[in-house]
C-alpha cells in the first residue's frame, strides 16, 4: 500500500471521529436531554480548554521523546475509550468534565496527524504543499461521512453518535501503529539549555514578529470557526419554530444541509497549492477572513425557502474560509520553523486556533447571544450572524494592515531557526 493512501486513511479516521458528534452534540444536550441552554457553550469551550495545553505537550513529547506516530495512537485509543462513557452521564456538570477528557486526548492528535503525514511525505522525497492538500482532503469527506451517518441512522439527537465516533477512534489508534515512523528530534549536543532540554524551543516563535502575529490573528479566526461550529446546526434547527418552515427539508435534514460546507472544502483543499503559490500566505489567509464574513452575513439573510440559496451559499464559501486558514496555515508553519521543533510548532498553532481562540469565541458569543440577542420567542439569528459578521471584517482589515509578508513564488518555504 503507497504511502500517500496510508495517510489518506488516517486523514479519513482523523475526522470521521470527530464529525460523527460535533455538529450534532447539540441536538443531543437540548432535544434529548432538555438540558438548559446557558450552560451549552461550556461543551465547546472544552475543545479550547484542552488545546491551550495538550498539543504543545504532546509535540514536545514528540519532538523530544516518543514516535509521533505511536503518542497519535495512544492518544487515539484513550479518546474512544472516552467517548463511550459519554451516553451513560446523565447531568450537564458531569457531561462537561467527561467531554473535556476526550478532547484531552483528541485535540493534540489533529497537529500530530500533520507532523506524521508531513514527516512520511518528506521521507518518500514528496512535495509537503504539492501532495498534502489532496490527502488532507480525505480528512473533510471523512468528516461528511460522519455527520451523513449520523443524520441518516437517526442518530443525530441520540447517544450512538458517540458510540459511533468511540469505534472509529478506537480503529483508527490501532491502525496508526502501522504507519511509518515519526521518531523525535533528539539533539547530539551535551551542552543542552534548560529550555531546549524541556523541548519548549517552540516558544521562541513568538520572539519572532511575523510568526507572533500570525499565531495572534490565528487565535482571532480560531474564534471565528467554533462559532459556526457551535451554532450553525442549531440556527437551521430553530427554523421549527416558525410554522412556515417547520417541515422543510432545512429543518429535517439541517446536519446534511451543514455537510455542504464540509463538501465545499474538499474543493478549495485541492486549491491550496496553486493560490499559496501565486499569491502567497498574506492574500491567502485575507481571502480566508472575507469568506468568513461572506459565511456569516448569508446566513443573517438566509431561509429555508426564497432565502436558502443564501444558506446554501454561506456553506460554500465556509469551505474557502477553513482551508485557507486552517491548512494553509498548518503549512506555512510546517514551511517557517525547524524540522526539529515541528511537533511543537504544529501544536502551538493549535493552541492559539482551536485552545485560546475556541475559548474566545464560546465565552464571548455566549455572553453576547445570552445577554443582547435572546428573547422570549428565541434568539435572534439575523444580528448574531450580523454582528459574527462584522468582527471578521474588523479582523481581516487589522491583518491587511499589520501583517507584512513578501511573497517569493519561486521559493515558497523559509526557514526560521531562531
Amino acid at each position: 500500500m503507497s504511502i500517500k493512501v496510508r495517510l489518506i486513511i488516517m486523514n479519513f479516521f482523523q475526522f470521521f471521529v470527530w464529525g460523527a458528534w460535533l455538529i450534532t452534540v447539540a441536538n443531543y444536550w437540548f432535544g434529548t436531554k432538555g438540558w438548559d441552554g446557558a450552560q451549552f457553550g461550556a461543551i465547546f469551550s472544552t475543545m479550547g480548554i484542552a488545546s491551550i495545553f495538550m498539543p504543545t505537550l504532546c509535540g514536545i513529547i514528540a519532538d523530544r521523546w516518543l514516535n509521533a506516530e505511536k503518542l497519535y495512537g495512544i492518544l487515539h485509543i484513550l479518546g474512544g475509550l472516552t467517548l463511550i462513557v459519554v451516553p451513560m452521564v446523565n447531568n450537564p456538570i458531569s457531561f462537561f468534565w467527561v467531554i473535556l477528557v476526550a478532547m484531552v486526548f483528541y485535540m493534540p492528535t489533529i497537529a500530530l496527524s500533520n507532523s506524521v503525514a508531513y514527516n512520511a511525505l518528506k521521507k518518500s522525497d514528496l512535495d509537503v504543499v504539492k501532495d498534502f492538500p489532496p490527502i488532507r482532503v480525505w480528512g473533510t469527506i471523512g468528516f461528511i461521512a460522519a455527520m451523513w451517518i449520523t443524520n441518516l441512522s437517526g442518530s443525530k439527537a441520540s447517544e450512538n453518535q458517540f458510540y459511533i465516533a468511540a469505534i472509529a477512534a478506537v480503529f483508527l489508534g490501532i491502525y496508526s501503529f502501522t504507519l511509518p515512523k515519526c521518531e523525535p528530534q533528539r539533539e547530539t549536543s551535551e551542552n543542552k539549555s534548560f529550555i531546549k532540554l524541556l523541548g519548549l524551543s517552540s516558544f521562541k516563535l513568538f520572539a519572532n514578529y511575523k510568526l507572533a502575529l500570525f499565531f495572534v490573528f490565528s487565535m482571532f479566526l480560531g474564534a471565528a470557526l467554533q462559532l459556526t461550529n457551535a451554532y450553525g446546526d442549531v440556527f437551521l434547527d430553530d427554523f421549527k419554530l416558525n410554522p412556515i418552515y417547520s417541515d422543510s427539508f432545512v429543518v429535517k435534514y439541517s446536519t446534511i444541509i451543514m455537510s455542504i460546507s464540509q463538501i465545499s472544502e474538499t474543493v478549495f483543499i485541492l486549491a491550496i497549492p496553486f493560490f499559496l503559490k501565486h499569491f502567497g500566505i498574506k492574500k491567502v489567509m485575507l481571502i480566508s477572513m472575507i469568506a468568513w464574513v461572506l459565511r456569516f452575513g448569508f446566513f443573517a439573510y438566509g431561509n429555508p425557502s426564497e432565502g436558502l440559496w443564501m444558506i446554501i451559499l454561506s456553506c460554500i464559501v465556509y469551505g474557502m474560509a477553513f482551508d485557507f486558514f486552517n491548512i494553509s496555515g498548518s503549512l506555512f508553519i510546517e514551511t517557517s520553523t525547524d524540522s526539529k521543533i515541528r511537533s511543537s510548532a504544529q501544536g502551538l498553532f493549535m493552541m492559539m486556533t482551536n485552545g485560546f481562540g475556541a475559548i474566545f469565541g464560546s465565552v464571548v458569543s455566549g455572553y453576547l447571544i445570552d445577554h443582547y440577542f435572546t428573547t422570549a420567542t428565541g434568539k435572534d439569528w439575523h444580528n448574531i450572524w450580523l454582528t459574527f459578521a462584522i468582527y471578521s471584517l474588523v479582523i481581516a482589515i487589522a491583518f491587511a494592515i499589520l501583517f507584512k509578508h513578501k511573497h517569493n513564488p519561486e521559493e515558497i518555504k523559509e526557514t526560521i531557526t531562531h
